[in-house]
């Protein structure tokens, strides 16, 4: 598909507009909320359970992704990913492999335990020390619940799960933006339900939900809001988080993307990469191994057909991750449909 051209899914909804950045082809979207520069329709996740297992080799995985072209980068405080991602940027544009940070596009994301609203600033601060950085391109609300002030940790103790104020916790988020030390701001892990209760009061709107979403997770409802509202869906765990503790391998097993997959010549990762690429939302891919990193770039040279994004839209769903660690009887969310607000 083409740069700027319109993608449809199989409903033939209209998708928004993208454009090509001269490095490795890798498309780019708008975030509407703000005028700042586009996301990368590709990010390159940092994220692995338990989380700092790879601490020490993480920092030259990055370095190579970036060698490969990834110019998105995703982590988190509870990561701890910021500080080897910090050092890879660092050494990237020691080594000449990018000539600005700039070129870049850093996501991260405030941990519950900082989802308070004096705690939202200095949590910034700390990120951005860091990355070395003296902005994020997005930062992110991790999670619509708050823990007691504390270390960023998982897993935390579920009596330290309190209700978050979402409209004064969002007032700091948009007092970052304000003061320059993040280009856009957004959540993760939002049902409709409870964006509806932060746009009643936002004065900028969230630029960016990331959620869970995969062939086996499609998130229709979710995805139609939030297109209606002008929000960009980026997608975790597009291939089902195999081998992860929250993980299912219930994506890369499915008899259908498999077939498609041997049609097309290409893996069942790829297949479930260019169907999110056609839904037009971001996709956060993670694999630190260089031949899968390549292969998750090579998606935009080829589509599927109608017949196969039909066959797909089919797939009975089932979400991979529902976080029962954030249910608890005296916690803010009883249930796993008070969580999710019945979208699970």
């Amino acid at each position: 598909m083409e740069a700027g051209t319109k993608m449809q899914s199989p409903e033939k909804e209209t998708r928004p507009e993208i454009s090509t950045m001269s490095v490795q082809s890798v498309p780019t979207l708008p975030l509407r909320s703000t005028d700042e520069k586009a996301i990368p329709l590709i990010g390159f996740g940092t994220a692995e359970y338990p989380f700092g297992a790879s601490r020490d080799t993480l920092k030259e995985t990055i370095i190579e992704a970036i060698k490969l072209g990834y110019r998105h980068f995703d982590t988190a405080a509870v990561y701890q990913s910021e500080q080897p991602l910090g050092e890879a940027i660092s050494d990237a544009l020691r080594l000449g492999l990018i000539k600005s940070r700039d070129e870049l596009f850093i996501t991260s994301k405030l941990w519950c335990s900082d989802a308070h609203h004096d705690l939202v600033l200095p949590a910034l601060h700390k990120t951005l020390k860091n990355l070395k950085l003296e902005y994020v391109d997005l930062y992110l609300i991790h999670w619509p619940l708050s823990l007691k002030p504390g270390k960023p940790d998982f897993p935390f103790k579920k009596e330290d799960m309190v209700p978050m104020d979402i409209k004064s916790v969002w007032e700091a988020m948009e007092e970052c933006h304000h003061i320059g030390l993040t280009k856009s701001i957004g959540v993760s892990n939002f049902s409709c339900k409870k964006l509806e209760t932060l746009l009643s009061s936002a004065r900028i709107p969230p630029a960016v939900n990331q959620v869970e979403m995969s062939p086996m997770w499609q998130q229709k409802k979710l995805r139609k809001f939030c297109e209606e509202k002008g929000i960009v869906v980026e997608a975790y765990s597009p291939l089902g988080a195999k081998g992860t503790a929250w993980g299912t391998n219930q994506v890369m097993e499915c008899d259908v993307l498999k077939e498609i997959a041997l049609t097309k010549g290409k893996s069942v990762a790829q297949v479930c990469l260019r169907w999110a690429y056609e839904q037009g939302v971001c996709v956060i891919v993670k694999s630190f191994n260089k031949e899968r990193m390549k292969q998750n770039l090579d998606i935009f040279d080829w589509r599927l057909s109608d017949d196969e994004l039909l066959k797909i839209s089919q797939l009975p769903q089932c979400k991979g991750y529902p976080a029962l660690e954030f249910v608890s009887d005296d916690g803010p969310f009883k249930s796993l449909q008070e969580l999710w607000d019945g979208e699970i």
